[in-house]
């Protein structure tokens, strides 16, 4: 498993999952030491149906609210370790080819074993009822959602338990993205993306009480591709949209949906008469779902990202582009073009100030939405880059005291299996003042990029791929190698960084200060999110890689 005396994982363990040698089990910042804590899994030796056509992509979701125990429909156990944290039931994850028995290990130590013959999850199928019901789970607690192949995972981030505690199986589609509402009103807040284009919205609490073979209680949005059949992107939650949400495709096109309407109603839209520009049509009925259409562009919209109000709305596509868009007046305000490739994905800083993408050309670029433009690339992978987040929970050093200093801490990850930490403080950056005349010498300055830069780009334009001269170039903090296989996303919590490849891995590093103080004997690892910075419900976004 992980021998931590010398800081290095072994590979000596029999698990189908047995790390490399040579990966080491913390990394240095500043701060202290990151360490690895545990890691998160798919059930070792379980095969899934075109494991190789999808990546992985993991949802934060926590659930707040006790659920009253409800009445069970098959024999039932339940599991609670002694800080509390409640696993949903031990079942058995495997695929149906004999029986085996699943030994389940509580936070108490306790242990259960279950038997089942059967495949689990079978999307639309009937299955029986020999899994165990869960009476006491009260739907409380921190879960991570996260693809694999043909299969749904949840895991219960705060046990120590590698392998999931819940399993769902689609039969005739892989799903490929996924989103979760914590402030959904119903109960529904749970969204799937499948390959064939369908969508499912589902109530998260609902799934872990019953644990039958298939989705329960799920409202089905495009079914069979009646509205777009192209592969779902991405998918995302509107803001403050009061159960809105966004579905990007593969087209290029993303389809606005209420989820307290029918999803099988009239959903015609008007012919788009010019592909290579933007363009918003509505439903022609009130009854209508989904409500709007947005054509955005001629290729695939690879993820979506709205800013913490929702005022904007950011993509990036197959054909290189960053599009910015004012959500509620349907406009473009602004983007550009990578200096290289696809751009694969996203993320806005929560002050809605930077925005970040990542893509084919191995750099983390950084938009600013004053300027209308690139305003530094990150230089440190050697691959894509495939994952992009800024570090919210983390508080910015200031030594003496006077004055407020502005600095942002994110992470990028990438192909390269590498995990990098970057620090921006747009004061001290090096900014080009001018373009280098030919045989000379460009002229550089510190200070705020702003009032050196060239004008702001006019709002509504795309911006051309820049020059390499004419963008200012950051290096990463820490540079680490933490999988061996390419990575697909990050997510950072208040205690620690969730690192997760594309075959389904997934590394939880804790921060500094945080891995002493926590026990070692199952108690809860990871503490509700923070009231301050109320991030809990946190996304990976990365596209399938062509």
């Amino acid at each position: 498993m992980i021998n931590t005396a010398n800081g290095v994982i072994s590979a000596s363990s029999s698990s189908a999952n047995a790390q490399s040698p040579g990966l080491k089990t913390y990394f240095k910042t500043p701060e202290g030491r990151y360490k690895l804590q545990y890691e998160k899994t798919q059930p070792s030796g379980l095969l899934h149906y075109s494991h190789g056509k999808t990546v992985t992509q993991v949802t934060l979701a926590h659930l707040r609210d006790k659920l009253a125990p409800s009445t069970p429909t098959a024999s039932s156990s339940s599991f609670t370790s002694s800080s509390g944290v409640r696993s949903a039931a031990a079942r058995w994850l495997g695929g149906g080819n004999g029986s085996r028995a699943l030994g389940f290990v509580g936070g108490n130590g306790g242990g259960k074993s279950v038997s089942s013959t059967n495949r689990i999850g079978s999307l639309g199928g009937s299955s029986p009822s020999n899994s165990m019901a869960n009476t006491n789970f009260d739907g409380k607690g921190t879960y991570l959602i996260f693809n694999v192949g043909d299969a749904i995972f949840i895991s219960d981030l705060n046990s120590q338990d590698k392998d999931p505690i819940k399993s769902i199986h689609f039969s005739n589609s892989n799903p490929v993205c996924h989103a979760f509402d914590q402030d959904a009103k119903n109960g529904h807040d749970l969204l799937i993306g499948l390959n064939s284009g369908d969508v499912y919205l589902v109530s998260l609490r609902q799934q872990l009480q019953d644990v039958g073979k298939k989705l329960v209680g799920a409202q089905h949005y495009n079914k069979d591709g009646s509205v777009n059949s192209s592969r779902c992107t991405s998918i995302a939650w509107i803001p403050g949209g009061d159960g809105a949400f966004l579905v990007a495709h593969a087209d290029g096109n993303m389809y606005i949906y209420e989820k307290n309407k029918d999803g099988a109603g009239d959903s015609s839209f008007s012919v788009i008469k010019d592909q290579t520009q933007l363009s918003v049509a509505h439903a022609r009925h009130s009854k209508s779902n989904p409500i709007a259409r947005w054509h955005v562009c001629q290729c695939s919209i690879n993820s979506i990202a709205f800013s913490s109000d929702g005022a904007y709305l950011a993509t990036v596509g197959r054909d290189g582009y960053l599009r910015v868009f004012d959500y509620s007046k349907e406009q473009l305000v602004c983007g550009g073009k990578s200096y290289y490739g696809a751009l694969l994905c996203c993320a806005w800083s929560m002050d809605g100030n930077y925005i970040l993408t990542g893509g084919e050309d191995d750099l983390v670029q950084v938009w600013s939405m004053e300027d209308r433009k690139v305003v530094a690339w990150g230089e440190g992978h050697n691959s894509w880059v495939s994952g992009v987040a800024f570090d919210s929970y983390w508080s910015s050093p200031n030594p003496d005291g006077t004055g407020e200093t502005v600095r942002y801490r994110f992470g990028s990850v990438g192909q390269d299996t590498q995990l990098l930490l970057w620090d921006l403080e747009m004061d001290e950056i090096v900014v080009p003042l001018r373009r280098c005349p030919p045989g000379g010498s460009p002229t550089y300055s510190t200070g705020n990029q702003s009032s050196h830069w060239d004008n702001v780009s006019p709002l509504g334009t795309l911006q051309p791929a820049p020059s390499i001269r004419d963008v200012p170039k950051i290096s990463p903090l820490v540079a680490h190698r933490v999988h061996t296989e390419p990575l697909s996303g990050l997510i950072f919590t208040p205690e620690s960084v969730l690192t997760v490849c594309r075959e389904g891995h997934i590394k939880v590093w804790m921060r500094p200060g945080v891995a002493e103080s926590q026990p070692s004997n199952g108690e809860t690892v990871l503490s509700s999110v923070s009231k301050d910075k109320p991030l809990l419900s946190c996304k990976i976004n990365s596209s399938s890689y062509k």
